[in-house]
Order: C-alpha cells, then structure tokens, then sequence
C-alpha cells in the first residue's frame, strides 16, 4: 500500500514537472535563422575572344642632319669651295590619319581586374616635310628637301585593366611595335646657267642647267622598336564595346642616302646621308570590338 502511494507521488511530481517546463518553452521566442547571402553575377563578362576596327591620327616632331659621303660633297658645302656651305639641319612636324584593326583576348579574372593580350595592324598617313637652304658651290639658292612617312605599323601589346564598374574598362598597355617608315630626299636643279659642279677622292657631282637634280634618294625602312599606352573601354551590349586609346609608339632611328644624279666623267656619285630623329610618334584612336 505504501509502494502505491510512492509510486503514484513519482508520477504526479514528473507530471507536473514535465508540464512547467512545456509551458516554459512555449513561452520562449522562436530562433532566428540568417539566410546566406546569394551571390550575384556580374552584368558584363569581358571573358573571351574579340575583334574590331579603329581609326584616329598620329604626330611627332622630328629633324633631320645631313652629312656628306665623300671628298666631292664635303668641299661643295663644308669645304667652302666655290662658296659652298654646310646643309643646315631642318625640323619639321609629322602628322596624319590611321586607320586598321584589331584582335584580342581578354581573362577577367576577378570583378575587378583583367588582363589580355591584342595585336593590331594600322595604315597610316604620318609625314612630313623639311626644307634646309645652303649653297652647293656656287649655287648660292640649293635647297635640301626631306620627306619622313610613316606608312603603317602594327603592335603586340599586353593589357591590365580595371573595373571600376561592370561595363567600364580602364586600362595600361605595352609592347612590341613595328612598322614600315620611307624617306625621299632631293636637292633640286636650280642652276640657271651653266654648270655647278665639284670632284674629289674619285667621287663627283654634276647640275647642269635644264638638267635632272642634282641630289636624288629614296628608301624604305621596315622597322621594330616598342610601345606604351593606356585608354578606356566601355561595352555598349554584351557583345559590343567602344574605346578610346593613347599610343606611344617608338621604331628607333631612321636615314636615307641622296646621291647625285650626274657626275664629272668616270667617277662614282657623290653623297649625302640625312639622319632623322628618332621614329617615334603619338597616336589617339577610337574603335568598335565585337566579343565573341
């Protein structure tokens, strides 16, 4: 009888127990739950292949020395023979539009940043023209005439950009760059009478009135040197960008050879090397790239 009632004082007491502690529980808030932040894709992906064309204009500021070959050509300017003076150096300014293409890769490889790679190809109208007046012997109004022209050049460059939004591209380059630079010399025939002339050392010129010019040279260099720039980009769609880009561009030293077009007797032309400035010179170009 005694177990009994023990037992049934246990369960009574657990009951109540129990009971508390539900209502205890009822009454405590629920947990809260945080979600974890869904993770949004950029609008613009610069990834992948690309191509386009671009056009814009290019300058520089430049000169040119002149320098004579031989015995012949120094003593009709430098040696003061007949009057002869040294030919002057010139400068002048080169400028001209381009026009070409490009292609690329781009790696964005964060949200941020990018790098590539891109080659392009442009012909170009870069020249310009220098005029140096002296006396050749006796013929106080010679003229020497110089043409610089750059006729097309291509680069090999790197690129790193930066996003400072999805579709806005800022970016620095830098890389191989070559092209092909021609050069035209002549001093024209300005003898009014009679004939100017000079020999020396087995080398000789000759400018005869009514005749051909005097001194006469052209050559074409194709050249490699290198490239520094930077520009801006921004994708118009998802697949179409335009840009803007500042080019450095620098093919090392440039020179042509003019070489008279007459001579006194049995001897071998006399001539002038004109030594230009450095072939190097800006451009400003805007484009269209299609992205694959």
């Amino acid at each position: 009888m005694r177990n009994s009632k023990f037992i049934v004082s246990v369960a009574f007491a657990i009951g109540a127990i129990s009971g508390i502690s539900t209502a205890y529980a009822a009454d405590l808030p629920a947990r809260a739950y945080t979600k974890a932040p869904v993770m949004v894709a950029p609008a613009y992906n610069w990834t992948g292949f690309y191509v386009g064309l671009n056009g814009g204009y290019g300058w520089k500021d430049t000169s040119v020395n002149y320098t004579p070959n031989d015995p012949a050509a120094f003593l009709g300017t430098c040696g003061r023979i007949g009057g002869g003076t040294c030919v002057p150096p010139s400068s002048f300014n080169l400028r001209g539009a381009l026009a070409g293409g490009q292609v690329g890769y781009n790696w964005q490889f964060n949200r941020n940043w990018l790098v590539g790679l891109e080659t392009d190809l442009d012909w170009s109208d870069i020249k310009g023209f220098g005029n140096s007046p002296f006396h050749l012997g006796s013929t106080e109004n010679a003229f020497f005439n110089a043409t610089e022209h750059v006729r097309w050049f291509g680069t090999l460059r790197a690129r790193l950009g930066f996003l400072p939004a999805d579709a806005l591209l800022i970016y620095a380059t830098g890389g191989l760059a070559y092209g092909e630079v021609s050069t035209d010399l002549n001093v024209p025939n300005t003898v009014l009478r009679g004939t100017g002339s000079q020999s020396g050392g087995g080398f000789s010129y000759r400018c005869t009135a009514g005749g051909p010019p005097c001194f006469l040279g052209s050559q074409s260099q194709t050249m490699a040197g290198w490239t520094v720039g930077g520009g801006g980009e921004y994708m118009i769609t998802r697949n179409i960008t335009l840009k803007a880009e500042y080019l450095y561009v620098n093919l090392g030293h440039v020179s042509g050879v003019a070489s008279a077009q007459a001579t006194l007797g049995a001897t071998t032309p006399a001539s002038f090397t004109a030594t230009f400035g450095s072939s190097s010179f800006n451009t400003a170009r805007v484009g269209l790239n299609y992205k694959f």
